[in-house]
């Protein structure tokens, strides 16, 4: 049996040889597959959070606050009131008899608008003259005996104690008559209530009652109303502002919006001398002529109210405004691109731009149509108005 002969050296060796060069090669393709598949994927996610970062930087347009000029004129709501207005009741109970005018009757002072049956009225004033009468007639008796006891006194027939009670009897007669006639005259006044007549002149804005209604004196029931609306009043509340303006003789216009085009010239009359601190305004009324009668009380009116005086404030557009729970606020930018949130006072509201009295100065850089998420500490990205491009951070 003869003996299996050694593996040969060499080519065990080379078998080593080239299985390693494979190894390598493998790993080397292995190597390249990976650089080539994951550094453009990191290079990408290095990309995608660069511009996701920049994405989140919000870009902003920024204005600035313009000077505000007091206007020549500011337009104020305002309430049209009849120059004297009164209600009438009735002073004395009864039925309404007749009625002489209704709404919308011109009346002079002293017309009569409504008569009203008294007959319970009637019959007091008949008893109250039928008392005046006894106390008259007792008077006369008591006048008559007194001056018999005088005579008697003088002739010693009767004592000074019981001439003195007759005498005094009479002034007692004397008093009891003059409350008899203040009676009478008081029940004649109550039934010349009877006819209700008009205190001044005006017209009849309301009438409350019918014929053959009853009437009670003193219940506070309203039976018409009398207005005098040749001459108008006109209040207006003039803001804290333009209060030193508010000067007494000075014109302005009222204008109603069913009559654009139309004005009528009001005089300033008089003011509250004092600002409500509810409002902070001041109360002013004016007198405005309607001899034409064209005009209506209770109207809601605009005047403009002529104004003077120095730049009241900062002007800024109203889309710049942020509503928050601590108020109206606007987000301001400083040379860094970081955001601040800062309260402001507004004053008159123009339109399409708002009056500013606090919170700015002329270098202010105001976000215009601001997100609102945007918050104190954040950066942005400012555009640049004229080209359109973005400015980085300063």
């Amino acid at each position: 049996m003869s003996n299996p002969s050694p593996p040969d050296p060499v080519g065990v060796e080379a078998s080593r040889s080239r299985l390693t060069v494979y190894g390598v090669i493998v790993l080397a393709v292995v190597l390249i597959a990976l650089a080539a598949g994951v550094f453009p994927r990191l290079r990408q996610h290095a990309a995608v959070a660069v511009t996701t970062g920049e994405l989140a930087i919000p870009t902003v347009i920024l204005v600035e606050p313009s000077r505000s000029a007091p206007p020549s004129v500011v337009r104020l709501p305002a309430e049209i009131k009849a120059l004297t207005e009164a209600p009438i009741l009735a002073r004395a109970t009864g039925y309404v008899r007749n009625l002489s005018v209704d709404i919308g009757s011109s009346v002079t002072n002293g017309q009569v608008l409504a008569e009203l049956e008294t007959p319970e009225l009637n019959q007091q004033l008949g008893s109250a003259r039928a008392m005046k009468q006894q106390a008259e007639a007792a008077l006369n008796l008591a006048k008559t005996t007194a001056a018999r006891w005088s005579e008697m006194r003088a002739a010693k027939i009767v004592s000074s104690q019981e001439a003195d009670e007759k005498a005094a009897d009479a002034e007692l007669k004397v008093a009891a008559l003059g409350s008899a006639a203040s009676e009478v005259r008081r029940l004649e006044e109550l039934v010349g209530f009877a006819r209700l007549t008009a205190p001044f002149d005006g017209i009849i804005t309301a009438r409350r009652t019918d014929t053959g209604q009853l009437v009670v004196a003193g219940s506070g029931v309203e039976l018409f109303r009398l207005a005098q609306t040749r001459v108008l009043r006109v209040f207006v509340r003039v803001p804290q502002s333009l209060a030193g303006s508010a000067q007494n003789g000075i014109v302005a216009q009222v204008l109603l919006n069913e009559q654009p085009g139309r004005t009528y010239p009001a005089r300033l009359i008089r003011t509250a001398g004092a600002i409500d601190p509810a409002s902070r305004t001041l109360l002013v009324e004016l007198e405005l002529p309607n001899p034409d009668g064209t005009l209506l009380p209770g109207t809601f009116a605009q005047i403009e109210f002529p104004t003077q005086g120095t730049p009241m404030g900062w002007t800024i557009p109203a889309n710049t405004l942020l509503f928050r729970a601590e108020g109206l606020v606007v987000a301001v930018v400083d040379t860094n691109g970081v955001v601040e949130l800062r309260r402001i006072t507004t004053g008159r509201d123009l339109g399409a731009t708002v009056e500013v009295t606090a919170g700015l100065d002329p270098t202010t850089r105001i976000v215009l149509n601001p997100p609102d998420a945007l918050a104190t500490g954040m950066h942005v990205r400012i555009a640049d108005t004229a080209t359109g491009e973005t400015r980085g951070l300063r």
